[in-house]
């Protein structure tokens, strides 16, 4: 059975704004190591972050659509709803998660994924059933090989 990831905004706008910084690298590395043996999801919440950052980088509105378009075609969205929001808040409560990554946790949970790949959140952090995996450290990269 194949792993379900899910991929925070942080390791997209590694990818696609500081391709100057190793962690670039890394990223593009973790996203294609991964596509095949695993699958991989983001959400709305991810895209729109992603994009609003391209956009205070001077990105244009056909490159911020390339980037859309690259994140749906590696990636099953999981759709934003009601349940994410009360979720979220639930999680907010029970883990003392801040407001906005709450709503990640929320969605990869309800995603069904075991993994939350994060530079931003606490490293091996277990949430329920995920464990929060920052992909920069080094003993991460190519854990599901």
């Amino acid at each position: 059975m194949k792993d379900r990831i899910f991929i925070d905004s942080n390791i997209w706008i590694y990818l696609f704004v500081h391709q100057d910084n190793p962690k670039s690298k890394v990223s593009r590395q973790f996203i294609v190591e991964n596509y095949n043996k695993n699958i991989l999801v983001i959400s709305y919440q991810a895209i729109n972050e992603v994009s609003n950052v391209l956009k205070g980088k001077g990105f244009s509105e056909t490159d911020i659509r390339f980037v859309i378009e690259n994140m749906s075609d590696y990636c099953n969205i999981y759709d934003y709803s009601k349940d994410i929001v009360i979720f979220a808040s639930e999680l907010r409560e029970k883990h003392s998660v801040s407001f906005w990554d709450s709503h990640i946790v929320a969605s990869a949970l309800m995603a069904q994924c075991n993994v939350l790949a994060s530079e931003d959140m606490q490293d091996n952090q277990k949430i329920e059933n995920l464990t929060i995996a920052n992909p920069f450290r080094q003993e991460f990269i190519g854990m599901n090989k």
